[in-house]
C-alpha cells in the first residue's frame, strides 16, 4: 500500500461526508507555506525571488494552525522555501499532529540530519523529500554539487529512524525516460513509501521560463516512463492522477481543491498563480471566480499547467464520486502495469540532447 490504511480511510470518509453535504468545492490538502527562504537557489522555483525583508519573515505556529482549523482539510502540506529553517517548525508539525492532520513536510533534506531529533515518528507525519532524478540532474537542477547525496542520507536516516518518507519529483522538458525510470529504482532502494510526480509549470517567478512542458510533452513523456511498470515502483498519488498525466483521462482543474495559506494570506487561485489575496478561507472560497482558471477556462496562465496541485484533487473527486472511477482506482492501486510495447520502443530510442534549466546563484 502507498499510504497507511488510516489515510486512506480519513480521505475516503472526508471525501464522501463532502458529497453527502452537496459540497462541490472543497479544500482536500492545505498547501501551507510557513517561509519562503531556502538553503538552495533551484533554477525552477520563484520562492527565493522574493525580496529580502519577505524571506526573513515567517508564519508563526498561531498563524498556522488558525490556518489549518479554519480550512478543515484532512491533509496539510508545507512546502517553501525549506521548512526546516523555521525555527518553530518542530512546534508547528506537533500542533498538526495533536489536531491528526496528516502532513507531508516538504524538504531537500539538507538539513534532515541535523534536525530530526525535532520529530517523534507519527503516522501523521511524512517528510516528502525533494529529488529532481538521478545524481547528475539532481545536482545540477538544485544548482549544488552533492546535493543528491546529502538528500540519500537524510532519507536513510529518517527511514532508519521509522519516519514515514515519501520522494517529490518535478520534471521538466529534455528528462530522459530511461533515466527516469533508474531514479524510481534508486528511490526505492533507498525505502521510501512511495514517490510523487509533477510536471514543471512556468509560472511568473520561476526564473528558467524555457524549459517547462506543455501538455502534449507532458503527456508524452509521463507515458513512455510510466507504461510497462515494475512491481517494486510504489506511488504516494493518486493512480487517476497519474493516468491523467498519461493521457489515459480528461479532468478539469479544481483550484480549490489544495488552497495554499502564506505570509500574505489565502492565495488566489492556487499555489502557483498569484491573482491576489483574501485574509479568511471563506473569502477565498466565495470572492475567487474560479471559472477563470484552469486549461477549459482559456486562461493563458493555465494553458499548459497539468501540476497535482490542481488536478490531483480533481482524481480523487472521482474515486469517490462515480462507481467507474472507483473501480478505476482499485484496478490500478492493486493490478495495472499500463503494457505499452509503443512506450517500451520509446525507451530504446537514443534520447536527444538534454535541455540543461539554468542555473542561478551557485551551489549552496
Amino acid at each position: 500500500m502507498p499510504v497507511p490504511i488510516s489515510q486512506m480511510w480519513t480521505v475516503a470518509t472526508y471525501v464522501l461526508k463532502q458529497r453527502i453535504q452537496g459540497r462541490r468545492q472543497y479544500p482536500l490538502v492545505l498547501m501551507l507555506e510557513p517561509l519562503f527562504r531556502c538553503n538552495l537557489a533551484c533554477a525552477g522555483c520563484g520562492k527565493i525571488q522574493y525580496p529580502a525583508h519577505i524571506l526573513k519573515s515567517q508564519l508563526t505556529p498561531e498563524e498556522c494552525f488558525n490556518a489549518v482549523d479554519e480550512c478543515g482539510a484532512p491533509m496539510v502540506s508545507i512546502p517553501g522555501g525549506e521548512p526546516l529553517m523555521h525555527p518553530q517548525i518542530a512546534e508547528i508539525v506537533a500542533g498538526l499532529v495533536a489536531r491528526k492532520k496528516y502532513i507531508y513536510l516538504c524538504t531537500n533534506a539538507l538539513l534532515l540530519k541535523e534536525k530530526i531529533d525535532l520529530f517523534t515518528p507519527s503516522k501523521y507525519l511524512t517528510f516528502s523529500v525533494h529529488m529532481d532524478g538521478q545524481k547528475d540532474h539532481h545536482d545540477f537542477s538544485v544548482c549544488k554539487e552533492g546535493g543528491y547525496e546529502l538528500a540519500a542520507e537524510g532519507i536513510r536516516e529518517a527511514v532508519k529512524r521509522g519516519f514515514r518518507v515519501t520522494t517529490n519529483t518535478t520534471l521538466f522538458d529534455g528528462a530522459d525516460p530511461n533515466s527516469v525510470r533508474g531514479f524510481f529504482d534508486e528511490m526505492m532502494e533507498l525505502g521510501v513509501e512511495g514517490m510523487m510526480l509533477s510536471p514543471g509549470y512556468s509560472y511568473d517567478k520561476a526564473p528558467d521560463q524555457q524549459h517547462f512542458l506543455g501538455k502534449d510533452s507532458t503527456r508524452s513523456l509521463f507515458r513512455t516512463f510510466l507504461s510497462n511498470r515494475k512491481d517494486r515502483w510504489v506511488f504516494n498519488q493518486s493512480p487517476l492522477f497519474l493516468e491523467y498525466l498519461m493521457g489515459l483521462r480528461e479532468y478539469s482543474c479544481t483550484p480549490w481543491g489544495m488552497p495554499t495559506y502564506n505570509l500574505f494570506g489565502w492565495q488566489k487561485p492556487c499555489y502557483l498563480l498569484q491573482d491576489g489575496y483574501a485574509d479568511t478561507f471563506a473569502e477565498l472560497m466565495e470572492s475567487t471566480q474560479w471559472e477563470k482558471y484552469g486549461t477549459e477556462s482559456g486562461n493563458p496562465k493555465c494553458a499548459n499547467c497539468m501540476v497535482h496541485s490542481g488536478y490531483e484533487a480533481s482524481a480523487v473527486h472521482d474515486t469517490f464520486h462515480t462507481w467507474q472511477g472507483f473501480w478505476s482506482t482499485v484496478k490500478a492501486t492493486f493490478s495495472s502495469s499500463y503494457s505499452n510495447p509503443q512506450a517500451l520502443a520509446d525507451l530504446a530510442t537514443p534520447a536527444p540532447a538534454k535541455h540543461e534549466l539554468v542555473q542561478i546563484g551557485g551551489g549552496k
